[in-house]
C-alpha cells in the first residue's frame, strides 16, 4: 500500500485529475468530454434516480492515484433479482500505482457503500479481452457469470 493514501468521495477540485483518468479508462472519449461530464457530476447537475458515488484514492499532496465509480442497480446478471446490486461502472488505478493494494481499497470502500444501501452483492463488467481487469476482478473474489459478444450491422 502507498504511504499517506486516503480513499474519499470525489469533490470539487478533483475535476482535472479525475477526467484524465476517466479518459485513460474509456479511451473512446476525449479528455474534454470527460472533463465536462465530471464537472457536471461534481456540481450535482447529472440527474439520476439511482444512488451513485465516485471515490478517489488520494496520495500525499492531493495527487489522485485512482478512482472507482459505483451505483446501485435494480438488477445485474448473475445476481439475486430481488435485491439491489452495487455495480462498478468504472475502476482505474494509474499504472505507476498498480499492484500496491489501491484498487482493492477502492473496491472495499465501494462495497461498504453498497452494503450500507442494502446491497448484498457487487457486480461489474469488463471487455472480454481486458486481461488486466479480469485478473484484478478475480484477485478480489469476483466470478465470471456470463460471456457475451455483441453484434451489429448497417441496414
Amino acid at each position: 500500500m502507498v504511504k499517506s493514501l486516503e480513499i474519499r468521495e470525489a469533490r470539487p477540485g478533483d475535476e482535472h485529475q479525475l477526467a484524465e483518468m476517466r479518459a485513460l479508462l474509456w479511451s473512446s472519449t476525449t479528455l474534454s468530454e470527460q472533463l465536462e461530464e465530471v464537472q457536471a457530476y461534481l456540481a450535482g447537475k447529472i440527474p439520476g434516480t439511482l444512488p451513485c458515488i465516485t471515490f478517489v484514492a488520494e496520495k500525499d499532496q492531493g495527487a489522485l492515484a485512482g478512482f472507482i465509480e459505483v451505483d446501485l442497480r435494480s438488477h445485474a446478471d448473475g445476481c439475486d433479482p430481488n435485491l439491489p446490486v452495487g455495480y462498478i461502472e468504472g475502476w482505474f488505478v494509474r499504472e505507476l500505482f498498480r499492484g500496491r493494494g489501491i484498487g482493492k481499497a477502492l473496491v472495499k470502500t465501494a462495497e461498504e457503500w453498497a452494503r450500507a444501501l442494502g446491497s448484498r452483492e457487487m457486480a461489474s463488467d469488463a471487455l472480454i479481452d481486458n486481461a488486466v481487469s479480469f485478473d484484478a476482478h478475480s484477485a478480489l473474489g469476483f466470478e465470471v457469470v456470463d460471456r457475451c459478444v455483441h453484434f451489429r450491422k448497417d441496414l
